[in-house]
């Protein structure tokens, strides 16, 4: 009983061993790619490697660094958001110089003030002041030159009667009266000629300094708030409102740099295909004239055409996408510009990479 055992043990272990032999020796048929590598469609065709961008005029594109530096209070518009020219896209805190500019207009409005006083005089009431006390100066020297009229005529019937000291006395005071009245008179026409020429000029000097430096604070203020240079779609928004942002921009605790505030391109109907040709291929490129390429977009099997826009005529350091700030680069492209039509049916943005190739 016991041999029967084993031999029945052993029997199913060689079964097990020989259908496992056979099952490592079926071949399972590999899968289909995902897509299909990207092919030259010319016979001479030169490959470059390229990045999607916003269509621009010239140049890539907008990005939108602050020209003051502070706090971000408000954040206009969202990611994908198709904007206006001018239209606010980012505030940042503008307390302390709102303040500093509406005191300057208060001063530079106290100064015009002073200054159209200084043109309105003589004022009225100040003149009839002025008047009054010519009148009352001339009345003094009457009294005075009256007193002194009787203490002559007495002193000629009878010089003992007046004294010498008191003669003197009374002639005195006509020459303080007539001098009194000769003050109260210059003092009178002082008043109807006005302010003083170089008083004026000096105070309109001082308003015009305030009112430019309100000007320049209004300016200054204005930089507050950002606004869409053109129109456009809001490609990125870097800070988050309470962040601080500069002139260098926002800080990017990924990548520990500083990336622009916003980021506007045009919208996505047209996009541009950036590429870098090798300088070793640059003298087998094609006339611009006679220029063709095809795009393949990398994850699938679209190949797009490419139409020629620009080139930038000048070889300049490859950029890689890692620190661009940091990194030493020793291959130098010649940047050129096409133009695609986005696909209704292909999600296209601008940064995608794609494989180029250029022909013609």
């Amino acid at each position: 009983m016991k041999n029967k055992l084993l031999f029945s043990l052993a029997s199913v272990g060689i079964l097990g061993a020989l259908v496992a032999a056979y099952l490592s020796g079926v071949t399972q048929p590999p899968l289909p790619p995902a897509f299909d590598p990207a092919t030259n469609p010319y016979p001479n065709g030169i490959y470059a490697e390229g990045m999607v961008e916003s269509e621009q005029p010239s140049g890539e594109n907008i990005n939108i660094y602050p020209e003051v530096s502070g706090t971000v209070k408000q954040i206009a518009v969202a990611e994908g958001q198709q904007v206006k020219q001018g239209n606010v896209l980012l505030r940042i805190d503008d307390s302390i110089q709102r303040a500093t500019a509406q005191q300057l207009q208060s001063q530079a409005q106290a100064a015009f003030t002073l200054l159209a006083e200084l043109k309105a005089q003589p004022r009225k009431e100040t003149l009839d002041v002025a008047e009054a006390q010519v009148a009352a100066a001339q009345a003094a020297l009457k009294t005075a030159q009256d007193e002194l009229d009787k203490q002559e005529a007495a002193y000629d019937v009878n010089p003992k009667s007046i004294s010498e000291d008191a003669l003197d006395s009374a002639r005195n005071a006509v020459a303080t009266a007539r001098a009194n009245l000769d003050v109260a008179r210059k003092q009178r026409d002082l008043t109807k000629a006005g302010a003083w020429i170089y008083d004026i000029n000096n105070q309109e000097q001082t308003y015009n300094a305030l009112s430019k430096s309100y000007l320049s604070a209004s300016a200054l203020l204005a930089k507050y708030t950002i606004r869409a240079p053109a129109d456009g779609v809001v490609l990125a928004v870097n800070p988050t409102v309470g962040s601080y942002v500069s002139g260098q921009g926002a800080y990017d605790s990924y990548t520990q740099g500083m990336d622009p505030v916003l980021v506007l391109g045009s919208t996505q109907e047209h996009l541009n295909v950036r590429c870098y040709v090798d300088e070793i291929l640059v003298p087998r490129l094609p006339n611009p004239a006679k220029m063709k390429a095809q795009m393949s977009v990398r994850g699938s099997n679209v190949k797009l055409p490419l139409e020629f826009v620009r080139m930038q005529p000048v070889i300049s350091p490859k950029i890689e996408l890692s620190d661009q700030r940091q990194e030493r680069v020793d291959v130098r492209v010649l940047p050129i510009i096409f133009r695609v039509v986005k696909p209704k049916a292909l999600n296209l943005y601008p940064g995608l990479l794609a494989d180029i190739y250029i022909g013609e």
